[in-house]
C-alpha cells in the first residue's frame, strides 16, 4: 500500500503547492486590490510589503518558480506577521487566532526545503538548461 501511495507524492505536492500558493496570493490580493473582498490597504506600508510578498510570493510558489527562495520570504513574513499581529493575544495560536500563520509559516518552510518538485518551472527550466548545455 505505502509503495502505491509513494508513485502519487509528487502529483499530490505540485497540488498542494499549487493550491497552497494560490490561496496565498489572494490574501495578497485582498490587501493590494481589495480582492476579492475588503479595501486595499494603501497608505500603510507594512500591510502593501505584506501584500506584496504574499501575492507574487504565492504566485511563484503556485508555479514553482523560483520556488525556494519565495517560500522561504513568504515563511519567514508569515513569521513575523504571528508575532506582531496574533502572538500579542495569548501564547496559543487557537486562543490568538494565529492557526492560519503558523501553518503557513511551517509549509513555506518545508517547500523551501524541498524545492519546487518535478512539476514545476522550476524543474522544466532547469531540464532546459541541463539540455542546452549537452547540445
Amino acid at each position: 500500500m505505502a509503495f502505491r501511495a509513494q508513485r502519487y507524492s509528487e502529483i499530490v505536492y505540485a497540488v498542494m503547492r499549487l493550491l497552497v500558493g494560490l490561496n496565498f496570493a489572494t490574501h495578497g490580493a485582498q490587501k493590494l486590490f481589495g480582492f476579492p473582498v475588503g479595501h486595499p490597504a494603501t497608505g500603510k506600508p507594512l500591510m502593501m510589503a505584506a501584500g506584496a510578498i504574499e501575492f507574487f510570493g504565492g504566485l511563484l510558489i503556485a508555479f514553482g518558480l523560483l520556488t525556494r527562495i519565495a517560500a522561504l520570504i513568504s515563511s519567514g513574513e508569515m513569521a513575523v506577521a504571528y508575532f506582531m499581529s496574533h502572538a500579542p493575544g495569548g501564547f496559543w495560536p487557537v486562543v490568538n487566532k494565529g492557526e492560519l500563520a503558523v501553518a503557513y509559516c511551517f509549509v513555506f518552510l518545508f517547500i523551501a526545503a524541498h524545492g519546487g518538485g518535478l512539476y514545476s518551472l522550476d524543474h522544466a527550466l532547469s531540464r532546459r538548461r541541463t539540455v542546452f548545455a549537452h547540445a
